[in-house]
């Protein structure tokens, strides 16, 4: 059995490990989960050659996609569409869908893709990136994109793994990028949310990308008899939220005419209402019952060091500096070195073909008398060649050149080609030296491509930040009163049941009642619900005034038929949870509210017994607890109460 156990634990905590890594939380470095890392991957493997700069068929970047990702299209297809919808790293051609109406893409084979030149310019460097073995062995693939911005706060992401889930909100890039600006020098920032539906967004509890946001549609009031919505909240689509609109007017909730929707490019849904109801009175019923407004929860986790990690938007900013100003100096580095080699070996091809050491070679006999032949030909110009010296490689790269080449050499390109090489060192060296100063105008370059993007709606603002006023729920149905009935006889209760009049509340009111039995229940408001004939006691389940009410129960007991006493106060409950008042199998024969009454108890007649009835004061006798017994108040059968 350990060993079973053992079994499962480790299995359990591998497949964990798996999902929360390697498929549903995003990595810090890069911001991508592991399918949209291969997505890229795989659009930058088809941009290539003869296929550079042309749309791919979404069907096919699917198919080749699956030599990275070993779960199915079924996964790559959406997680494409998702990421192309962003804007930012996928260039789309066709009917990818719809994010303000909800409308879903296109198949596969009918729309097309590209890999954008911002995604370029951000992520791909193969030479810093590493790479391993894909799932079969057969391909390589990224471990990580050496990413030059956070595009983790400017995509957003959310999912949920096993024991944890992320939820970050997208943030406008232009921002992000002068965050991390300001950040390189050393200056405050600060970022908020920003969303494509556009909409308002109330920040005052983000609490740096860790606490919740409070998102509205944009509403034209102007027409006091008609609303319109012109931005969405984030989260919601014209189809959701006009099923939301219409729930809430067949609830009783809003008063409305007709809803349509007239959304083309911009979002336009008018909503009509009904007579004798105007825009101002069912603003704040829109906020309360609808999607119109919506409270987010937000969760900052990400992939650290291959670790789960909650973070904050301000260490993301200020990581994402810091990793910007690591990858571009190793890319300078990596640049000046490589020009470093062809200042080399062209130094090497010059000397060996102005000064006609290949001729040294023609009565060799052996390739090492060759190679030594070449070497001893350039020990002249040493001081030309430089302290690398000639190697074995220099050799044989030099023994390669063709005779044409040689015969059509051309000395002034050749120098002019070194003189621009040398001048591309120099202005390397002096990035190097003032690599912060590089890192910021290599982001107002990425400013300035966002900015004339029309894609990107040229990087402006969508979602106005601001403060709402909170919106009571309980004072927007204040005014508006529901009339409860019960039919005693068949025990029917709710708005739709012909009967007596037992309780005025709102459409948000729970109700609690009290059985012929002594068992209660709290459920939501029904239209019509059985709780049986004879009941004692129906109301609002409204905690704050159930905290003042003492519930007094005269009952009997069920064995000798004792008159006793309890009393108590209903506190809390289980929505929908039946509870007893009274032992099981006794007999209620008195309900009543009031803080002192008195009450007569009538004894059944029994030879000998003198003394027929009794009064008693209720507030002589303890509260106690809703699960304390009751207390006995004589020894003798009871019959029946009277209330004084």
């Amino acid at each position: 059995m350990a060993y079973i156990k053992n079994l499962f634990d480790k299995n359990f905590l591998e497949y964990a490990s798996y999902v929360i890594k390697d498929r549903a939380i995003p990595d810090l470095e890069d911001g991508l989960k592991p399918v949209q890392r291969r997505i890229l991957h795989t659009l930058f493997e088809l941009d290539k050659g003869a296929n550079e700069g042309k749309f791919n068929k979404v069907a096919n970047v699917v198919g080749d996609c699956m030599k990275y990702h070993p779960h199915g299209d079924q996964s790559i297809a959406p997680a494409l569409v998702v990421l192309a919808n962003k804007g930012f790293f996928i260039e789309r051609q066709g009917n990818f869908g719809n994010v303000i109406t909800g409308d879903g893409a296109a198949a596969p084979r009918y729309i097309e893709c590209r890999i954008t030149p911002l995604a370029k310019e951000v992520f791909y460097n193969p030479k810093i990136t590493p790479y391993v073995d894909s799932y079969d062995g057969r391909n390589k693939e990224p471990v990580l994109y050496p990413a030059k911005i956070p595009a983790v706060l400017i995509l957003g992401a959310e999912g949920i793994a096993v024991g944890m889930s992320t939820k970050i909100l997208p943030h406008n890039a232009v921002e992000v990028m002068e965050a991390v600006k300001a950040c390189l020098a050393g200056k405050k920032f600060v970022l908020y949310p920003d969303f494509i539906t556009g909409g308002l967004v109330d920040v005052s509890d983000y609490r740096d990308g860790n606490g919740k946001v409070l998102v509205r549609a944009r509403l034209d009031t102007s027409d006091p008899k008609r609303i319109v919505i012109r931005e969405l909240p984030f989260g919601s689509t014209t189809e959701s939220l006009m099923a939301s609109v219409e729930s809430a007017a067949k609830a009783g909730r809003l008063k409305i005419f007709s809803i349509n929707d007239f959304t083309t490019e911009d979002v336009e849904i008018e909503i009509k209402l009904a007579r004798g109801v105007y825009a101002q009175e069912t603003i704040d019923a829109l906020f309360a019952f609808t999607e119109c407004e919506q409270s987010i929860s937000v969760n900052l986790l990400v992939i650290k060091d291959g670790l789960p990690s909650i973070m904050t938007v301000t260490e993301v900013i200020k990581h994402h500096a810091k990793q910007l100003v690591k990858i571009l100096t190793k890319e300078l580095e990596l640049e000046k070195k490589e020009l470093q080699d062809k200042i080399h070996i062209r130094t090497l091809e010059r000397i060996f073909v102005e000064e006609r050491i290949y001729k040294a070679i023609e009565k060799m006999k052996t390739a090492e008398a060759v190679e030594k032949a070449v070497i001893m030909g350039f020990k002249p110009f040493a001081k030309e060649v430089g302290p690398r010296g000639v190697s074995s490689e220099d050799v044989e790269h030099l023994l390669r050149i063709p005779i044409r080449r040689i015969s059509l050499y051309d000395i002034n390109k050749a120098r002019k080609e070194m003189e621009e090489m040398l001048a591309r060192i120099k202005e390397i060296n002096s990035h190097l030296k003032n690599i912060v100063s590089y890192a910021v105008s290599f982001l107002d370059g990425i400013i300035a491509k966002i900015k004339a993007s029309e894609d990107l709606g040229h990087g402006a603002r969508r979602t106005k930040v601001g403060k709402f006023e909170k919106i009571d729920i309980k004072e927007v149905v204040s005014k508006e009163k529901v009339i409860v009935k019960y039919d005693s006889e068949k025990g029917y209760l709710g708005t739709g049941v012909p009967g007596e009049t037992v309780a005025e509340v709102s459409p948000l009111d729970r109700i609690l009642v009290i059985r012929k039995d002594g068992t209660w229940t709290v459920f939501d408001l029904p239209e019509k619900i059985f709780v049986g004939p004879g009941a004692w006691w129906i109301g609002a389940a409204d905690k704050e005034v159930l905290s003042g009410i003492v519930f007094t129960l005269i009952y009997k007991e069920e064995k000798d038929g004792f008159p006793c006493i309890k009393r108590c106060v209903i506190e809390g409950w289980i929505m929908n949870k039946e509870y007893s008042l009274v032992p099981k199998g006794s007999q209620v024969l008195c309900v009543d509210t009031r803080q002192k009454f008195s009450f007569i108890v009538n004894y059944k007649p029994k030879p000998r017994l003198k003394v027929l009835k009794e009064t008693f004061k209720a507030q002589d006798f303890n509260v106690r607890g809703l699960k304390a017994g009751g207390i006995r108040l004589a020894n003798k059968e009871a019959e029946s109460v009277e209330l004084k």
